[in-house]
């Protein structure tokens, strides 16, 4: 009795350790996606009043586990009754990641005039329009968290296609988890480096101190880190698309080895190509779209 009770305990470590290994790898699978994930979040969750930031992101937070809730049973279900889903969701989703990131290099190579918006603060509306706004912004936060949200789930579940359903939710759920807990808390972090930074330049009393130091460092830092996060993310974009296409598309995958270089360079050249190749099509939609419109 006792043996079949540490046997069963032998397992259950076993599966554990399986199911880190796979937790491990799904998170390095998904790490493009949640850097740009997080890059978005942080841009989205910013330009409101500071006391309005927080209860913003915490909004935004729970749409995004909500999103996960309604995600993750419908792709655990097609795993298990129609797997060869999960494979062309996966190319799709690539498709998409390297239209989005094509599209952020041709925007800062041929950047284009965009309005600004104010900043909402309560300086500018009254209490009812800021709240108003706020609905808007995370509205539109919520929706771009769904469309993120489905992309990392169908790519951590891809890395744990044929392994047990146990493990795949297991896996597929604790990356699930991290992209709403840890890219949240993180952006929370990261909108709150200039409050931080003001509160220790006014705590400082002279003229050259070291919290005043910090303080203008914070302050300093937060569109840095931002464009930084930008940057990083559109380049892990393309990378995570162009191992999605020669992992699981046959031609590319026959190709690759027969073009001597780093395979990350070969990864990163393919997801570009067909980014770019996506990108003319949708502007090509786009303008042939006015003239019927014009015609009708």
């Amino acid at each position: 009795m006792a043996s079949g009770f540490f046997v069963l305990l032998d397992d259950i470590a076993a599966i554990m350790d399986d199911v880190a290994v796979m937790s491990k790898v799904a998170a390095k699978k998904t790490a493009g996606i949640l850097g740009d994930d997080l890059a978005v979040n942080a841009e989205k969750a910013s330009g409101f009043a500071s006391s309005r930031e927080l209860p913003v992101l915490w909004a935004i937070s729970k749409g995004s586990l909500l999103n996960k809730v309604i995600i993750l049973p419908i792709a655990f279900l097609l795993s298990a009754f129609l797997p060869v889903a999960i494979i062309v969701i996966l190319v799709l989703g690539g498709l998409f990641l390297a239209y989005e990131g094509a599209e952020k290099i041709y925007e800062f190579i041929f950047p284009h005039q965009h309005e600004e918006s104010a900043g909402i603060t309560e300086e500018t509306f009254t209490e009812e329009e800021i709240l108003e706004a706020e609905k808007g912004k995370i509205k539109s936060a919520i929706v771009t968290d769904f469309i993120l949200s489905v992309e990392i789930v169908i790519i951590a579940l891809g890395t744990v296609i044929g392994q047990p359903l146990g493990q795949q939710i297991i896996v597929t759920s604790i990356i699930a988890l991290i992209a709403t807990v840890g890219v949240y808390g993180i952006v929370a972090l990261i909108v709150r480096m200039d409050e931080a930074g003001y509160k220790l330049i006014k705590f400082s009393k002279k003229e050259k101190s070291i919290s005043k130091f910090i303080g203008n460092i914070l302050l300093k830092a937060l569109p840095m880190v931002i464009k930084s996060l930008t940057v990083i993310g559109t380049i892990a974009l393309i990378l995570v698309a162009g191992g999605i296409f020669v992992h699981y598309i046959p031609f590319f995958h026959h190709l690759t080895p027969k073009i001597n270089l780093p395979s990350i360079l070969k990864e990163f050249i393919i997801g570009l190509a067909l980014g770019f190749a996506v990108l003319a099509i949708v502007n090509l939609i786009k303008k042939m779209l006015p003239k019927k419109s014009a015609q009708a």
